[in-house]
């Protein structure tokens, strides 16, 4: 599994931290979990996507590759396009919580039996402690969702994430600017460090590049901006669910629980409840007692509600949405390229991994545009009770510390390459018949958008993003 030229001593050493940090997960009890912790959408903790990590944090599944076992085949490269980690609430949602902490505290009440413990602990016992300052920045559970991912990948790539690749910097890091990207990308790279028993960090450990262009393109793409970004019948589908029967029940039914004047409790409020319970549980693994307020019912109203608006702005329900993220695609197919083209001896080998660090709305667009959890019937804001069973659930794609894992081998027949969402094997569209297709036929399928899906014209030679989506 190691690498031949590390020293032993290094070997061991990672040997043994490795064994230890098995031994201390594996033999803590598992925390009590809200029974709503899988329907949080975007802020989802990985773990409820992976339950297995809650046991051992370093649990790796290596039949997940899956190239032929009828061809001699090794990984040569592999992309990783991955989300940041668990972070604080942003400004919205802090001012959102301060406001409904001040409605429970000042007009709440118990109801006649006085016995539920849940609100005397939000009332008596639960503090306000998010501040403005915080805004979406990483938190320490967030530097442990990439340095434990960093060492599952080492483990299950050896050779690509080597310690070897990693000291001579022949690894790239590319990284959105914002905050709780580069402390993901940080975080990641001191797992790949841990793993191979590096004790003690240099200065200049760190070998990322910002780049906002790749990471963040749906800032710079003009027609997505103003045809969907800013344009508010873009997003009606979510309006009308937001303000229709079934949010209209869990508002009322919220209400309730908390012995509220009617009407008080807004949507927003109702959504800030919901997400208190799930940063509690993401920032300090607690079971909150506002997750109290919801039954599972609720919740899947709520992750619906939030999975409409992912759809509708990041995802298959406007095309310029996907073709946003053109440059980063393109990016990808030619690190793929580079990697699975033979080369002369006297030429440099590529880079062994790309690890790419963004956010959910990074990954999103990417997935619409390689074809991925497209449903037949698309979910509007009258079909919810159709919608039970669909594939765009946002809660298993895109929670933190999401990735997406494009795995290069050298088989007998040519390269070939697998990918993997979340650490588990996915098909590429239209090649369903094989895990592992040639590359020349992943190629031959996005043909069309390898030749045009040109960022320039799309995103401003267009006028586009306002109706609804088109066939890419």
């Amino acid at each position: 599994m190691f690498s031949a030229s590390l020293p032993t001593n290094r070997v061991l050493v990672a040997a043994v931290s490795l064994l230890l940090a098995r031994l201390s997960c594996s033999s803590r009890s598992l925390p009590d979990i809200p029974h709503i912790a899988a329907y949080f959408g975007t802020k989802t903790r990985y773990e409820e996507v992976n339950p297995q990590l809650l046991r051992d944090v370093f649990s790796v599944n290596a039949s997940v590759l899956m190239a032929p076992d009828t061809e001699r085949c090794s990984p040569v490269h592999l992309t990783a396009v991955i989300r940041h980690g668990s972070r604080y609430p942003t400004v919205k949602n802090i001012r959102r919580i301060q406001r409904l902490s001040q409605l429970v505290r000042g007009e709440a009440s118990r109801g006649p039996g006085g016995s539920e413990d849940w609100l005397r602990d939000i009332q008596s016992r639960w503090e306000m402690w998010y501040t403005e300052d915080m805004d979406g920045q990483l938190v320490m559970k967030g530097r442990d969702d990439l340095r434990q991912l960093a060492g599952r990948l080492a483990t299950l790539f050896p050779s690509l994430l080597s310690d070897e690749n990693l000291m001579k910097r022949r690894i790239s890091f590319r990284t959105s600017s914002k905050h709780r990207c580069v402390s993901s990308v940080e975080a990641f790279q001191d797992g790949l460090m841990e793993h191979w028993g590096h004790t003690h960090f240099s200065e200049d450990r760190y070998s990322h590049v910002v780049d906002d262009q790749l990471m963040r393109f749906f800032e710079r793409c003009r027609g997505y901006v103003e045809g969907v970004e800013n344009n508010r019948s873009a997003l009606l589908e979510v309006d009308k669910f937001k303000h229709g029967d079934e949010m209209e029940g869990v508002r009322r039914r919220t209400e309730e629980r908390l012995n509220l004047p009617q009407h008080r409790l807004t949507p927003d409020l109702v959504e800030a409840a919901f997400f208190l319970c799930s940063y509690e549980l993401s920032i300090k693994s607690l079971y909150s007692p506002w997750c109290f307020l919801f039954d599972e019912n609720d919740a899947k109203v709520l992750e619906y509600k939030s999975d409409l608006k992912q759809y509708w702005k990041r995802s298959h329900g406007h095309v310029i949405s996907s073709l946003s993220s053109c440059p980063l695609f393109h990016h990808i197919f030619r690190t793929l390229d580079k990697a699975g083209r033979p080369r002369r001896s006297s030429e440099a080998s590529p880079e062994p991994a790309s690890i790419l660090l963004g956010h959910a709305e990074t990954l999103l667009p990417l997935l619409s545009l390689l074809g991925l959890y497209k449903d037949q019937t698309p979910p509007t804001a009258n079909n919810y009770q159709s919608q039970h069973g669909r594939s765009f659930r946002t809660s298993r794609i895109v929670p933190y510390a999401a990735n997406l894992l494009f795995v290069l081998y050298d088989c007998q027949r040519g390269p070939r390459v697998q990918l993997l969402i979340n650490e588990s094997p996915v098909r590429f569209p239209g090649l369903e018949s094989e895990v592992a297709p040639l590359y020349r036929d992943v190629r031959a399928t996005y043909r069309h958008l390898l030749d045009g899906c040109d960022f320039h014209m799309e995103c401003e030679g267009r006028s586009g993003g306002r109706g609804p989506n088109t066939e890419l």
